[in-house]
């Protein structure tokens, strides 16, 4: 990598702004946090882009053919051979940037750095609360966003961009969060049972005006629920057509609308979108119906490869190695643990349940690629926990020596240092457990949709 030491340095200085900010309680304009953000993207963006040394195998020879394949009409999945395993939003968005001439090395990176910016001022409406805008200024010089945004052109931004989206829409304006699963109807369902009997309750259910009556003719504000529920849905329907893993995210989604209507309204947006860009393949570049079932066997057939993350790299020494052994259990070690950190955070803010979840994922999966440290990063940078800014450093500092230190040297010299890249970094595993919102399992936190206080001055004047 030619800037390698560029990048570094503008990596290095915003992590100490950020520090700085952070000590120094910053609050600037949302629209400078958002030109600062945009400054060093657009100037990684580029460095990287020009770079003659190094670019990213993944991104040179699955990204780039699963584009070209949409601007020569054929099927991203298909005609690239097995390497693009998703739904064909992102390619398509590749074929209309190269179909508009730019070249690729900008192009691919271009869709990424986009969201990454998006992501800034969705930070901000996360977070909420008078520090809202030191959070987007936080998340605007993270380190590992730039990484991989700007340098590697993962698509990560992308489906965190609509996934942050969803949760803000979800949670609507105003409407902080003071309650966890407990709320749910079937808990009122029960309570009502043991008031009012058996009888009364399913009157109330399905008398005119109960349950089943609003539901199917809703009133305003119920209407208004069911659209926030359906927009909520449909964004996280595009983060799932962007990558397959912000499933994990639509249980805090689901948790942060009003009631069950909305959630079954949320949920089937979810899915439908999906189902639409798939559909849209023999629209777009003339796939067959049997064309899509192989493209759907394509996506969901991932290869049992370990040896770049924790606890599995151990086993294979760091190497890449086919090893279903680890893949298999580990699999179902990732259910378990999802299941156990719905329960355990069931009643905290479902931003901190889902901050716990995705960290959860990165200790316990057997399979891992450095950008998949982005998936949290936005709901950390939002809601920080007490270890929140050592793990921030952590990942990044382990994942900035396999951007900027390993794409030094020639083949052989790379295959050495990434066996005891991967094998280091089992280290950071006790640091991110440290760095779950433990304290975080009740309501109780700030809320977090609190407006942000004018300055003194502002209203000084305003009263009088």
């Amino acid at each position: 990598m030619e800037y390698a030491v560029l990048t570094g340095i503008v990596l290095v200085a915003g992590v100490l702004l950020a520090l700085v900010a952070q000590w120094r309680d910053w609050r600037p304009h949302l629209l400078i946090v958002i030109l600062v953000g945009v400054a060093v993207r657009a100037l990684l963006w580029y460095t990287s882009a020009i770079d003659t040394q190094w670019q990213p195998v993944d991104y040179m020879e699955s990204f780039k053919p699963a584009g070209e394949a949409v601007l020569h009409g054929k099927d991203p999945v298909l005609a690239s051979e097995g390497g693009w395993h998703f739904l064909p939003t992102i390619p398509y968005m590749y074929g209309f940037l190269l179909w508009l001439g730019i070249p690729w090395e900008f192009a691919g990176r271009l869709v990424t750095v986009l969201a990454d910016i998006a992501l800034i001022p969705l930070v901000a409406k996360l977070a909420g609360g008078p520090k809202a805008n030191l959070r987007a200024l936080q998340y605007a010089l993270n380190p590992l966003a730039m990484l991989v945004a700007a340098i590697h052109g993962q698509v990560e931004p992308v489906a965190l961009a609509f996934g942050v989206a969803a949760f803000v829409v979800a949670r609507g304006p105003g409407s902080p969060y003071r309650a966890g699963i407990t709320t749910h109807v079937g808990v009122r369902l029960r309570r009502g049972v043991a008031a009012y009997g058996w009888r009364t309750a399913l009157a109330r259910v399905i008398r005119p005006g109960g349950l089943l009556h609003r539901a199917f003719m809703p009133t305003g504000d119920d209407r208004r629920d069911l659209r926030r529920g359906m927009l909520a849905g449909a964004l996280m329907g595009l983060a799932l057509c962007a990558k397959s893993w912000p499933i994990w995210l639509i249980p805090g989604m689901l948790l942060l609308l009003p009631n069950l209507r909305s959630r079954i309204v949320s949920l089937f947006f979810t899915g439908l979108v999906p189902v639409l860009f798939l559909a849209s393949l023999p629209l777009v570049v003339g796939s067959s119906f049997a064309q899509i079932l192989e493209a759907m066997s394509v996506m969901g057939d991932i290869r049992p490869i370990v040896g770049d993350w924790g606890w599995a790299a151990q086993f294979s020494g760091g190497e890449w190695q086919l090893r279903p052994d680890l893949v298999v259990p580990g699999t179902y070690l990732i259910y378990a643990t999802m299941v156990f950190c719905v329960f355990w955070w069931r009643r905290a803010d479902p931003i901190d349940m889902t901050i716990a979840m995705l960290i959860a994922f990165m200790v316990v999966t057997p399979r891992l690629g450095a950008q998949y440290l982005m998936w949290f990063m936005p709901f950390l940078v939002a809601r920080p926990t007490r270890f929140a800014w050592p793990a921030i450093i952590g990942v990044s500092v382990w994942a900035g020596y396999g951007y900027l230190y390993m794409t030094q040297f020639d083949t052989n010299t790379w295959w050495a240092l990434h066996s005891q890249w991967a094998l280091a970094s089992i280290v950071l595993l006790p640091i991110l457990v440290m760095a779950m919102p433990w304290g975080r399992r009740h309501p109780t936190a700030p809320e977090l949709a609190t407006p942000v206080p004018a300055p003194a001055e502002q209203r000084v004047k305003s009263a009088v």
